[in-house]
């Protein structure tokens, strides 16, 4: 709106002189002047440093959620999900496991993953956390008595390898698709059956350690001290027939196997696992035999397992048809 200018007059006198020395009027503006706006002001700073952090942190974002739900999964996806995972649960990892353990935790749930997606990685961790439990139940009761694990409990590499070979070598052959579709269940229910396998032994080996009153030898059934190669005893065996049935059952829950498998796999467990303790009353540090340690007993027994119900299986298959 346009502001007009009018003089302002002081009123009239009648004194001549006075009006003559008045200064002359001043024109005020109707509307006053705003603040005055200094010139050439800097534009403000650009903000790309957070554009570019939140557009890195959407693509990190969509690409684990990419890998995460890649179906079937790839080596790529399965890699980066794997990661993914082990990044946030490292304190979890950590108690459990020695570094060089970890690194080879991580290539079995690679190989886990691309085999059987997140439902069998899911399997694994079951595995890994009950298994720690136990190893740690007790911890300072056990080292005093010399029947602990090495380094307060946190296993190593030869210890992941020698529990997961046998479902590696499942997963493999999954991944490969040897013996097409009629093997591919065959692979999984192996898988699943190495696992419950080496829980059974695990929980059974740490419970009857802490727990259990009286140990005996498998072959003779004499009474033998605690953490003696071949022992066993009604606490630990009862609670590793249980251990085998939780994760046949998680095992179940997540798709991998049917009922009749979650059978299978118990069965083919508890025979592993006598096999088991059967090689390390006869065998294991015994003249002859000093290479066959325990990480070699547990390949043997998960091996044993694994087989065991992929010919249960079939039987089973063979006789209902």
């Amino acid at each position: 709106m346009a502001c007009s200018l009018l003089p302002l007059h002081a009123p009239l006198s009648s004194s001549p002189g006075l009006l003559a020395s008045r200064p002359a009027s001043r024109a005020l503006p109707l509307c006053p002047r705003g603040p005055r706006v200094p010139r050439n002001r800097p534009p403000p700073p650009p903000r790309a440093l957070p554009d570019i952090a939140a557009g890195a942190a959407s693509g990190i974002r969509d690409a684990l959620a990419d890998a995460f739900l890649a179906s079937p999964p790839t080596w790529r996806s399965a890699a980066a999900s794997n990661l993914a995972v082990f990044v946030a649960g490292s304190p979890v990892l950590l108690s459990g496991l020695s570094a060089s353990g970890v690194a080879a935790s991580y290539l079995l749930g690679t190989l886990t993953w691309r085999a059987f997606g997140p439902p069998g990685f899911l399997l694994v961790v079951a595995y890994f956390v009950v298994g720690t439990a136990v190893t740690k139940l007790k911890i300072k009761q056990k080292e005093a008595q010399g029947v602990a694990e090495k380094r307060g409990g946190r296993r190593g590499p030869g210890s992941v390898i020698g529990s997961s070979a046998a479902g590696c070598v499942c997963a493999l052959l999954s991944i490969y698709h040897v013996g097409g579709a009629t093997f591919s269940e065959l692979w999984r229910l192996g898988f699943v059956a190495s696992f419950c396998t080496k829980l059974s032994d695990t929980v059974s080996s740490e419970i009857g350690k802490a727990f259990g009153r009286t140990t005996y030898l498998v072959t003779t059934f004499k009474v033998v001290p605690r953490g003696t190669e071949g022992a066993i005893s009604i606490e630990g065996t009862l609670a590793g027939i249980l251990g085998s049935v939780f994760l046949a059952s998680v095992g179940y829950l997540l798709g991998q196997v049917n009922i009749s498998q979650v059978a299978v796999c118990l069965l083919a467990s508890q025979i592993a696992n006598y096999g088991e303790s059967y090689i390390g009353a006869t065998l294991q540090d015994k003249e002859g035999f000093e290479w066959l340690n325990n990480d070699i007993v547990n390949v043997m027994n998960i091996s044993i397992g694994a087989i065991l119900a992929v010919l249960i299986q079939q039987l089973v298959v063979s006789w209902s048809s």
